[in-house]
């Protein structure tokens, strides 16, 4: 086979792949960038074109900038996430009864529907018959309105999102443990090394690549939350909870300016992208010094 044929069975070989990445990705991206730059009311199909006013008026959009900060609160979720999950991924690499099934059980909220898992905790949130604050005052602790309160409410939602998210992070760690050769950890006990030692010498710094990895996808998850804050809050009270993504629906579906809301979704989309550019340098530098 000539190397044009081959050539052409390549492109054979990858266009259903590329089609569908034309359709799904670069097709809708472009005309969002067209939207963007008219002044387009979702009833009716009249738009002008405004060219930037759109992205003028989003710079001083106190309200879009406001729901850009509840994002970035919301990322902390990722390094309480990160611990917790390698704290158990840690636990559960052990040789332990029923190994198998704890795994399970901690994986389930991922599988989950995020509106049935948003509907359950809206009732362990409430502020009389919830299962928290009866916890709480069996303490002695008068539990707050967790879902009402503009003090508490966003909180909840990271609570939340930490508990359901964190079996994902757990097998991935899972997996990065069972890369690691056991030998290192056997050398290091024979030179003295406690479990701490060992934990901190050789388990963190080989897991870097898988650290990052997490890190970043998280805080890209984070920038994306919509279904908990639309089933459990609706942005409230008092904006508390409206974060970036729940902003763009609003401004397009219950305020109908699809061609605003585009342009707020493209700064969401450059956030997005500015954090995927650090995900790439970050990893490029993990790889190289492990291989140094």
């Amino acid at each position: 086979m000539g190397k044009r044929a081959q050539g052409v069975t390549g492109w054979m070989l990858i266009a259903p792949a590329l089609i569908h990445l034309a359709v799904f990705a670069l097709w809708p991206i472009g005309y969002v960038v067209f939207m963007a730059l008219h002044r387009w009311p979702l009833l009716g199909d009249v738009h002008h074109y405004v060219g930037l006013t759109n992205f003028h008026l989003l710079l001083a959009d106190r309200a879009f900038w406001h729901a850009m900060l509840n994002s970035a609160l919301f990322t902390l979720t990722v390094p309480v996430n990160l611990i917790l999950a390698l704290a158990l991924a840690s636990l559960l690499a052990q040789p332990l009864r029923m190994r198998g099934l704890l795994r399970t059980l901690y994986f389930l909220p991922v599988v989950t529907s995020t509106v049935a898992v948003a509907m359950v905790f809206s009732w362990v949130y409430h502020p009389e018959f919830g299962l928290l604050n009866y916890g709480l005052s069996l303490i002695g602790i008068d539990g707050p309105n967790w879902l009402g309160d503009p003090r508490t409410a966003l909180p909840a939602l990271m609570m939340m999102s930490v508990w359901k998210g964190l079996g994902y992070s757990m097998v991935i760690y899972l997996a990065g443990l069972s890369a690691i050769p056991p030998e290192l950890y056997e050398v290091a006990a024979l030179e003295g090394a406690n479990a701490w030692h060992r934990f901190w010498q050789i388990t963190v710094p080989l897991l870097k690549p898988t650290t990052v990895f997490l890190a970043v996808t998280g805080v890209i998850g984070s920038f994306q939350v919509f279904t908990a804050v639309y089933t459990m809050t609706e942005g409230g009270p008092l904006r508390s909870t409206d974060v970036v993504v729940y902003h763009v629906f609003r401004s397009a579906f219950e305020r109908f300016h699809l061609g605003y809301a585009s342009a707020q979704a493209l700064a969401l989309f450059f956030v997005i992208l500015a954090v995927t550019l650090l995900q790439v340098r970050l990893l490029r530098k993990e790889v190289a010094q492990l291989a140094a």
